[in-house]
């Protein structure tokens, strides 16, 4: 039996709107993987949810007038979903950890697990206290400097070298509340030594793809001796503990997504031993720790190894105005908003274009209008000269004549020899959709020229025939690109396909490269084919029903129940 392949976007925090930056990161990239695949008819399972009991969701409350975690949790999670339906991202199961059926069960008989058979060792450490706020700071609520790189961090993680900090060991530490300093006081928590490990990770890591930045920290943290890591915190917004003693704990939020993504693949009770083939998990570097180290050493100790992933797909940090998108911060431009502004196929070709992949980029808002131009110059501009010569030469049907001549044998070889490029950029093993979106365009590129100069055919006394035939061949092209280009823009592929009767969500192949058959009307839009300000429909993700450009949103699914 061979189970689909498991691709998962780490869950956001709902403190804040999705941003640009997020779009960039995890969540376009995942969709572009999980479409090329279905269109290959690979059975897939796309698959993240929000992370609701990060500290920074009830900070984000507390800094908003004292509003409850959950409120801060519920608004902007559903706000989170819209922005995935509206950039086109369809994930086929959503977690929400407060409402979904044995969540909360789940994680617990997790830990549970690993606690009665030793793996989870009770220990008094020193954890920064704030005595004005009368509070225990961890994560969220401390700032300092990073034990390790120097750079400001909160507790728990540092984004800048994306090592691990036990919150006390923080250079002096404040509370990020109030400001003021705090002070180390002894506090009993329940730890995960990774230490014992060390050679199981290794061993891991020597056959799962990452980038080279994200094996030098395994590796570095390795050579250092693994850490051990808190996996409760003294605090009331989570899943409780399930351990006598720490009942006013709550499970550390990065050993909750482990059975958490558990829960989204729907294997949470135990290993179906079924193969799991190319599990890529897309995420940042900041969290590359908690996937890399932490993730799969607590898969060993709770023996599911089913659950390692087979390939991680990384993204650095993608910047605005010199610094790092945050919405704790505040820092970013909204996804919403940039969607409304220019549409999803210029989004999600701008965010793959410009993906931080290997380094950081930078956002800035004249490059996206520059997206937006060249959308409309060149591929529109492409397709509306072509429609009307079709209009003009064929009455607006598909020409009889078939593509032929030297031109279109060079063109056609071209474009087949970067087909081969586009399907390796496309898949999991060799993923880059910014090469992708280069490739594609330079596709458009290509059938432009060869318009252009195929065009005086037209001015031949007898050039009738050579000027339909080539146009044929810029129709087999649009055929073509209505697939190729599906994985990135599914709006305006879905849309030309409409245009030439052929359905969507064709596979990357060479046979997409042939004129439709028939003698059929050409339909063109009444605006731009690719970058129309269209929105998807505002309905449930549980329905699977489809937007105004026949593009299905996604399914969810999920069954609704009360707070655990």
């Amino acid at each position: 039996m061979t189970a689909p392949v498991w691709i998962t976007s780490t869950p956001p925090t709902p403190n804040g709107d999705l941003h640009v930056g997020h779009l960039a990161g995890p969540y376009v990239a995942g969709d572009v993987l999980s479409r090329f695949l279905r269109a290959e008819s690979r059975s897939v399972l796309y698959t993240s949810g929000i992370d609701d009991h990060q500290s920074y969701v009830q900070v984000r409350g507390l800094k908003d007038g004292g509003r409850s975690a959950a409120e801060i949790a519920d608004r902007y999670g559903a706000s989170i979903e819209r922005t995935w339906r509206g950039v086109g991202v369809r994930l086929d199961r959503v977690v929400l950890p407060r409402r979904d059926a044995g969540y909360a069960k789940a994680v617990q008989g997790f830990f549970r697990r690993l606690y009665d058979e030793g793996r989870i060792e009770a220990r008094t450490t020193p954890l920064p206290y704030c005595a004005p706020c009368e509070r225990w700071l961890y994560e969220a609520y401390v700032v300092g400097g990073c034990p390790h790189c120097g750079a400001s961090s909160n507790g728990n993680a540092c984004e800048a070298c994306g090592r691990p900090n036990d919150c006390g060991d923080l250079v002096g530490p404040h509370c990020a509340l109030c400001g003021r300093a705090a002070v180390n006081r002894p506090c009993e928590r329940l730890y995960f030594p990774l230490g014992p490990y060390t050679e199981q990770l290794r061993d891991y890591w020597s056959t799962v793809r990452m980038p080279p930045h994200l094996r030098a920290l395994c590796e570095r943290m390795a050579a250092d001796g693994l850490p051990d890591i808190a996996v409760t915190h003294p605090a009331d917004w989570g899943v409780g503990v399930p351990v006598v003693g720490f009942e006013d704990q709550r499970v550390h939020v990065w050993f909750e997504m482990a059975p958490g993504y558990l829960v989204q693949s729907g294997r949470e009770d135990a290993p179906d031993h079924v193969e799991h083939p190319g599990h890529v998990q897309f995420f940042g570097f900041d969290n590359g720790y908690f996937h890399a180290v932490l993730f799969p050493a607590l898969y060993t100790a709770a023996g599911r190894a089913d659950a390692l992933a087979a390939g991680f797909v990384v993204n650095e940090f993608y910047r605005l105005r010199e610094q790092k998108f945050s919405t704790s911060r505040r820092h970013a431009v909204w996804a919403d908003e940039a969607i409304e502004e220019c549409g999803s196929d210029v989004l999600r070709h701008h965010v793959c274009s410009d993906r931080p992949e290997g380094r950081q980029t930078s956002f800035d808002r004249p490059a996206l209008e520059r997206t937006r131009l060249h959308l409309d110059t060149l591929w529109n501009g492409w397709l509306e000269r072509l429609f009307d010569a079709v209009g003009t030469e064929c009455g607006g049907r598909l020409p009889e004549e078939e593509p032929a001549g030297a031109d279109w044998g060079r063109l056609r070889a071209r474009l087949l020899a970067s087909l081969a490029e586009l399907r390796d950029a496309y898949g999991p093993a060799g993923f880059a959709p910014r090469r992708a979106v280069a490739l594609l365009d330079e596709m458009v590129h290509c059938v432009t020229d060869f318009a252009y100069v195929q065009a005086h055919q037209a001015e031949r006394p007898d050039g009738g025939p050579g000027h339909r035939a080539a146009l044929a061949g810029q129709l087999a092209v649009a055929s073509a690109i209505a697939a190729w280009a599906a994985p990135v823009l599914p709006v305006g592929a879905a849309r030309l396909a409409a245009v030439l009767g052929l359905p969507a969500d064709r596979p990357v192949t060479a046979a997409a490269l042939e004129v439709p058959r028939g003698r059929r009307r050409l339909a063109p839009p009444a605006g731009p084919v690719f970058g129309s300000v269209t929105h998807y429909a505002a309905v449930g993700a549980a329905t699977g029903e489809e937007g105004p450009d026949g593009v299905l949103l996604g399914a969810a699914n999920r069954p609704v129940m009360e707070e655990s």
